[in-house]
């Protein structure tokens, strides 16, 4: 087949079909019906000479041509994508772009819920997919599939450029009524109490980290999914948590906290922003970066 008779939505499909191994599946990630994503596959067996996928059971296998094609088709649609993002000129006040952030809740809460309102006023017609991090957010961004990771320095892409958006402390909170805050936060008090600690699916946080290097004392009590859980657990309890200071303080006026610095040693959290190499002079990608690094001097979030 010609490529000027080839539709280029295709690669697409295919790379969607052989992650799914499913036409539902790959239909609802493309936004497709099911009827469609299976002309699609019909148009790609034609294309290709080849059944691709056969039905085994409820399943679909792959078949060699199909798994020979994948890294091609990958990279294929890796390239277009950045050619695409990188040629195409962005005025925020008439763009629909939609961009693609890896974001934890914390990074959401401190940072992109109060920055949102002031995207949307320049940028109405532009959405914001954000995506929290999992074990494969390396990956994602190495193909294409987003244009920002906000992340701690540790979890960084050795591949791609990153930079530093700003600097935070972790910190004690718990409980404004829990005993132990009649008096001073020593290592002792601290470990008296039983602890919540976050622990997202398939990835370390921060402190995880951390607490791997070291003898770690804490008697984990109570495990959240998420950051932004954390604070709604203490009240009403003698648990304590070590947090993100930006983020205990969001919650401090709306929960009987309290906030002590933490009485052992944490090291600084370095949050770095980072993104694909050839999307460096992407002029959407400009426009939101320099929108980030814009709020994060206005609200002083360099220092600790």
């Amino acid at each position: 087949m010609r490529l000027d008779n080839f539709d280029l939505n295709l690669l697409i499909a295919f790379e969607l079909l052989l992650e799914e191994r499913n036409v539902t599946r790959a239909a609802q990630r493309a936004n497709l019906t099911q009827s469609a994503m299976s002309a699609a596959l019909a148009r790609l067996r034609q294309a290709m000479n080849d059944e691709l996928l056969v039905a085994h059971g409820r399943r679909m296998i792959a078949t060699p041509h199909a798994l020979a094609l994948a890294p091609m088709v990958s990279e294929a649609v890796r390239n277009l994508r950045v050619l695409i993002s990188g040629a195409t000129a962005f005025d925020p006040a008439t763009s629909d772009r939609r961009f693609e952030i890896g974001a934890s809740d914390y990074i959401s809460t401190v940072l992109l819920g109060p920055l949102l309102p002031k995207l949307k006023r320049e940028a109405p017609g532009v959405e914001f997919n954000i995506q929290l991090p999992t074990r494969h957010i390396s990956a994602i961004l190495e193909d294409g599939r987003l244009d920002f990771q906000i992340t701690p320095e540790q979890f960084l892409s050795p591949e791609h450029p990153s930079e530093l958006l700003f600097e935070e402390r972790h910190v004690v909170v718990g409980w404004r009524e829990n005993p132990v805050f009649a008096g001073e936060m020593t290592p002792e008090a601290f470990h008296s109490c039983g602890h919540v600690a976050v622990r997202i699916t398939g990835v370390a946080t921060f402190a995880d980290k951390h607490f791997m290097t070291v003898d770690d004392q804490r008697r984990i009590e109570v495990t959240a999914p998420s950051f932004s859980i954390v604070p709604w657990l203490l009240p009403g309890t003698n648990l304590l948590a070590l947090m993100h200071e930006r983020l205990a303080r969001v919650f401090a006026p709306l929960l009987p906290l309290e906030i002590r610095s933490a009485p052992i040693e944490v090291p600084l959290m370095r949050e770095m922003i980072q993104y694909h190499a050839a999307r460096s002079t992407d002029a959407g990608m400009l426009w939101l970066k320099n929108r980030l690094f814009a709020e994060v001097a206005q609200n002083q979030m360099y220092g600790t």
